[in-house]
């Protein structure tokens, strides 16, 4: 089964919460406000950093905030920031793989990945969050939606 780690669940919540909440917040805050472990989530916040998905702000009144809008900032940027690429299966990063000449099913595993990563592509934060949708909103980025809760994709 395809699914994210902890820590990009952590990176998502946090780009989330940062996109419908004006200003900055702390590591501190975000991780008491979603019972995140603090320690894991300011490593998290860093890397989204050093990305340039995110800006730090030192002092007393510092702390996180998005880089640019939340229509700019794609679920796949996320995750790839903390986990590094997406995978469907181990032989897409290994090529020592003893079964290459064999396998059958690696061509429909990459157009399944290859189709995963769209979708996360097109996914952005404000997509995610509940922040009203404003008159110059483009709506939909896509004909092929798909409606998963309240999150159209």
């Amino acid at each position: 089964m395809l699914k994210l780690t902890k820590k990009a669940d952590y990176g998502l919540i946090a780009m989330r919460h940062l996109a419908e909440h004006a200003g900055s917040s702390s590591a501190k805050d975000l991780a008491d406000a979603y019972g995140i472990p603090q320690e894991a989530l300011a490593k998290i916040l860093q890397r989204l950093a050093k990305a340039g998905l995110l800006r730090s702000m030192h002092g007393t009144r510092g702390g996180y905030m998005l880089a640019r809008d939340s229509r700019q900032i794609s679920a796949l940027q996320v995750i790839s920031a903390i986990d590094g690429p997406l995978f469907m299966t181990s032989c897409f990063s290994n090529r020592d793989c003893e079964q290459t000449d064999r396998c059958t099913v690696r061509e429909p595993l990459r157009k399944v990945g290859e189709s995963i990563q769209q979708v996360l592509a097109r996914l952005t934060i404000h997509d995610m969050s509940d922040a009203p949708i404003e008159a110059s909103d483009p709506g939909p980025r896509s004909p092929e939606l798909i409606k998963l809760g309240a999150i159209t994709i």
